[in-house]
């Protein structure tokens, strides 16, 4: 049997046994001339075998690998030019030297050869290919509604390669199923008709059972229209689970159904709202249920008629074109003022803080709320740092004239322990309090705003009364200091910085004045609130007011579908800067024809101060959030660490934005 290439391979060498014959041989040389010299011709025979043994087996194994090259290169290049994925071969310089059959397939093209790829393939950037795929990163092209995956077999895009092959996997149908799933995950919807009550009271009775029907059907045909099932746990509350796919579409037309259920006629001047809150992007069902929840409470706590959704730690809003409706009944602030005495009879000291640069109703909400809390023999104190010109004029009134404990944040901070109470007022971010520090060391929190709700609030209060209807924190104050049982505590100089409060947040009784605000400065005038007082508390210096018509005069007007929005900047720097900004802003919507104002202004300390205000045709507030502030439909105002002119660019190109939304909505 002819002996295989592998045994010859396994054949033994004779280097010891050559070793041992040559000690043989010298013994039988030495004892035996004869046999040692036949000894000796033996190995030398051996040695010369043992040489052309070994040149045979190394150009047999030459052969063999030249043989198997041979037959792997027949193999690969056929492989290779029938092989079902498209392949080409591409040049440094972006021209195709190579490609095989199932590429010519895909592309469709004759004479591929020569070409510059991104002319074969218009989207195939060679360059940024190269770049991604050396970073790990995928690259995807659509042909012929199929999708590919590009890959390289030299993932490193070295610059000094002549050559660059390239891969085509078709992922369609991976990309299909992953669209799918996509597609199906379900999302929480909850649903809240904001004034349902209000509605129900108000309508007559052959009315009232035919708007609820009408409210109903438009509920459902939204769940129908987006394939969900919608159950209705509450007369003015419903539950929806919808697919990922149907929300997104959802948030493409701004949720219409905000729209629809606003035109219901009703009896009186009061339309129908929705509030809706969903959660989505969670890990499960159960989180995007909880997620549903804060979304809820978001869109209630910024007025309603808006939905509200949660991915995670995203968050969008959409609506809130109306105006919060005001709710008649005082009921909650009773409710609140007790609750509120009994927190304080359980806690050993109190400390009230309002937001940074505080304005009159911040101060004159802490005022009001120290007058509240005096009632208990507990020590009180109000937490304060800074006094801007806009505010000194009151600051100066009560301290000179009332028996008001104002201290700083780091004395607030060394008093605080477990039974110390914190009232925070006219905000509810933590970032935007006098001391975010007092916020985290202290446990239990009372929280008391006007303003709409923000994604960040402070977490786990002990009291939560935040009502967006309210013109101000002053009057929610107000309103609960009727239910204390002692007006001795409401003094003349208290009474006179809670009218303030409300006199700059309504500028002047001329923007969101209710019924309640009204009432509410009748009862500080009954306990000896001084208009002529308050009203001096506003006056500014001639310089300031020279700034103020400057701006003024130098307004550009920005035309949108509504009408004109007017855009300023006060010049120069001034701690009295907000003062003088919402005051230009108020008397901006003055000149006919202006929807909306927004003045500008810096401090000294190079921060710019932006005030917008609105008669109530656009919501100023969504513009001041996308700058990172906040405030109401027709009063708000933001913060900005940048110089001038990159504020004045963004707030312009912000209004151009939120314009053209509004526009593609109608």
């Amino acid at each position: 049997m002819k002996e295989s290439f592998e045994e010859k391979l396994k054949r033994p060498g004779f280097t010891v046994i050559a070793i041992l014959c040559v000690v043989l041989a010298c013994i039988l040389l030495y004892y035996n001339l004869p046999l040692g010299i036949i000894g000796l011709a033996l190995l030398v025979t051996g040695l010369v075998f043992e040489r052309y043994s070994k040149k045979r087996t190394k150009e047999e194994l030459s052969d063999f690998i030249e043989n198997l090259a041979g037959e792997l290169d027949a193999t690969v290049k056929k492989n290779i030019v029938t092989n079902p994925l498209p392949i080409c071969i591409v040049d440094k310089k972006g021209f195709v030297e190579w490609y095989n059959r199932s590429f010519a397939d895909l592309i469709q093209q004759e004479n591929l050869l020569y070409r510059e790829i991104s002319e074969v393939l218009s989207s195939f950037k060679m360059n940024e290919v190269l770049e991604k795929t050396a970073a790990k990163e995928p690259v995807q092209f659509t042909i012929r509604d199929r999708i590919y995956r590009v890959v390289t077999g030299d993932e490193t895009g070295d610059e000094d390669d002549n050559m660059f092959v390239f891969y085509f996997l078709d992922i369609t149908e991976y990309e299909n199923l992953k669209k799918t799933y996509k597609d199906e995950k379900t999302c929480a919807v909850r649903i809240f008709i904001d004034n349902y009550e209000e509605l129900m009271v108000r309508a007559s009775d052959d009315t009232r059972s035919m708007l609820s029907t009408e409210v109903d059907k438009r509920i459902k045909q939204f769940a129908k229209k987006n394939m969900a099932p919608l159950v209705k746990y509450d007369d003015d509350k419903y539950y929806v689970v919808m697919d990922d796919k149907h929300l997104r579409n959802n948030m493409e037309g701004k949720f219409t159904v905000l729209d629809d259920v606003r035109e219901i006629a009703t009896d009186q001047d009061l339309p129908v709202s929705l509030s809706i809150g969903i959660g989505a992007g969670g890990k499960d069902f159960q989180q995007n249920h909880e997620f549903s929840q804060a979304a809820i409470e978001l869109a209630l706590g910024r007025g309603g008629d808006q939905a509200v959704v949660k991915r995670n730690d995203d968050v969008s809003y959409f609506g809130g074109r109306l105006q919060t409706v005001e709710k008649r009944n005082k009921g909650k602030s009773r409710i609140m003022a007790h609750a509120l005495i009994r927190i304080l009879e359980q806690s050993s000291n109190v400390l009230i803080m309002g937001h940074r640069n505080p304005d009159m109703d911040a101060f004159g909400a802490a005022v009001g709320m120290f007058a509240f809390s005096r009632k208990f023999d507990k020590p009180v104190h109000i937490v304060m740092d800074y006094v801007g010109e806009s505010l000194m004029s009151l600051y100066e009134y009560v301290r000179d004239n009332g028996t008001i404990s104002i201290i700083g944040s780091e004395a607030a901070l060394s008093m605080a322990d477990e039974d110390t109470l914190l009232i925070i007022v006219d905000t509810h971010n933590p970032a935007y309090t006098e001391s975010p520090e007092l916020v985290a060391k202290v446990g239990k929190k009372v929280v008391i705003d006007h303003h709409r709700k923000m994604e960040m609030s402070i977490e786990n209060p002990v009291l939560y009364y935040m009502e967006s209807y309210a013109s101000s924190t002053c009057e929610l104050i107000t309103e609960m200091l009727q239910y204390i049982g002692d007006k001795s505590l409401v003094s003349k100089v208290v009474a006179d910085a809670l009218l303030a409060g409300i006199t700059l947040d309504t500028k002047h009784f001329t923007a969101q004045s209710g019924v309640r605000t009204f009432e509410a400065a009748s009862y500080l005038r009954g306990v000896g609130a001084d208009t002529a007082k308050v009203r001096s508390f506003f006056q500014v210096e001639p310089d300031l007011f020279r700034v103020k018509a400057k701006a003024i005069l130098d307004a550009e007007l920005m035309k949108t579908a509504e009408g004109c929005i007017a855009v300023s900047r006060c010049e120069g720097q001034d701690d009295n800067i907000g003062l003088i900004t919402a005051q230009t802003a108020d008397e901006m919507l003055e000149i006919k024809g202006v929807k909306a104002a927004v003045v500008l202004g810096s401090t000294p300390n190079d921060e710019i101060m932006v005030s917008a205000r609105s008669i109530g045709d656009i919501n100023v507030q969504v513009l001041m959030e996308k700058l990172g502030g906040g405030g109401h439909l027709n009063t708000a105002g933001a913060q900005l660490k940048m110089t001038m002119e990159e504020a004045e660019a963004k707030v312009r190109e912000i209004i151009s934005e939120e314009m053209a939304e509004r526009s593609n909505t109608k």
